[in-house]
């Protein structure tokens, strides 16, 4: 059977830079980076530099269902959903027939619902656990909720490939509709991880920073001065179908692929992942005119992606632009590689690329063509890049 093309109908971004399409394309390609001192964690739990989605309410965006008993990654998924169809001129309830595909990943588990069940134990005893949790703090149950909101017998799937589990989704539901097996899929990444634990450990592995001073310019993808990177929250989903929909399209969906790392070899996959997104998508390095690079502001991963894309792109790297959205929005982690896609669809659309904030001082071995200001660049192929902790990595070329 020939593969099918798969195209973006819908985007439903919730992010630190704007909530809903338009919303969040005008927040992105402002220089400008949304990077706070959290104010979701409290202060008796300690200070820590994140970048947050202010004032989020899941009943403003999706009438007549209520967050109150749901995890805040869910509740940002769930909106991100609504925000999609809503995009691509569907509905939830509109889907209920249509049995459709639903491809959700996280990279972690509800840590609210896991800092409650500790805090009631150390204060008041064991007995005080909370059982439900056991159900409720699984990534599973994003997708789960969803499909129970949709109704009917939606293909549920969760997927959790550290942060790239967003970007896995979309490749994952895209394969499935390219060989015929789904009509119209919702897809991709959320993340909610601002609480005393996980930020805790992040920082004590060093992936978080431990000064507050100018958290604005803490994360700082690619520059010379860069330490580590900043977490941030946020969801984005995408409604895919076939190239025959009737409805538009921001972008075909043309290659994918993962490649883990070797052990010791940071981001060496990263190099093979790209390889295996180009064959999937049928192109030569050549014929990629922009890269959503990971660039999370941290100093070893950055260098690494850097290497990659020189071993894969040669001399050609220095006209090739490249962009990271991470100094805007901090690393949402597992939902971080579905915005990335987000943002290069609607690049795409409107010959722009966003801004790589933060970016001030080249780093030698960072030699990438890089702006700290948005630019109009006319492109019509973008390679967006994934890397988790664990020695995940993805890769998804998109084509006008």
């Amino acid at each position: 059977m020939k593969r099918r093309r798969v195209k973006i109908t819908g985007i439903g971004p919730v992010t630190p830079a704007g909530i809903g399409r338009e919303s969040f394309w005008r927040g992105i390609l402002e220089p400008v980076s949304r990077v706070r001192v959290a104010a979701s964690i409290p202060p008796e739990d300690g200070t820590f530099v994140a970048a947050e989605v202010p004032d989020f309410q899941l009943e403003r965006h999706v009438p007549g269902v209520s967050g109150k008993r749901m995890a805040r990654h869910t509740q940002l998924a769930i909106a991100a959903a609504q925000l999609a169809l809503q995009d691509a001129g569907l509905s939830l309830a509109a889907l209920r027939g249509v049995n459709p595909l639903v491809v959700v990943g996280a990279s972690l588990m509800d840590f609210g619902a896991i800092n409650r069940g500790m805090d009631m134990i150390m204060q008041v005893g064991r007995m005080t656990g909370i059982p439900a949790s056991v159900f409720s703090a699984s990534v599973s149950t994003i997708g789960g909720t969803l499909g129970e909101i949709i109704g009917g017998t939606p293909r549920v799937m969760a997927l959790q490939s550290a942060c790239c589990s967003g970007l896995d989704a979309i490749g994952h539901a895209m394969q499935r509709i390219a060989e015929g097996e789904a009509e119209l899929a919702i897809c991709g990444g959320t993340e909610a991880p601002l609480y005393l634990h996980p930020m805790l450990e992040l920082c004590m592995a060093g992936f978080s920073p431990e000064n507050l001073e100018n958290p604005q310019a803490q994360c700082r993808p690619f520059d010379r001065w860069r330490t580590t990177g900043v977490i941030g929250e946020g969801a984005c989903l995408l409604v895919l179908e076939p190239e025959e929909s009737p409805r538009p399209g921001y972008a075909f969906v043309d290659g994918y692929a993962f490649v883990s790392d070797p052990v010791g070899a940071l981001a060496e996959g990263l190099r093979e992942s790209i390889r295996l997104a180009l064959a999937n998508a049928r192109l030569r390095p050549a014929e990629i005119e922009s890269v959503s690079a990971w660039g999370p502001g941290h100093r070893a991963v950055d260098a690494a992606e850097a290497r990659a894309l020189r071993e894969i792109f040669g001399a050609g790297l220095a006209d090739l632009p490249v962009t990271s959205i991470k100094g805007a929005i901090g690393n949402p982690l597992g939902a971080a590689g579905a915005i990335q896609t987000a943002a290069a669809a609607l690049g795409l659309r409107d010959a722009m690329l966003p801004p790589t904030v933060n970016w001030k001082y080249p780093d030698p071995a960072c030699a990438l063509n890089l702006s700290a200001q948005p630019r109009h660049v006319t492109h019509r192929t973008a390679l967006i890049n994934s890397h988790g902790l664990s020695g995940t990595n993805a890769c998804l070329v998109l084509a006008a």
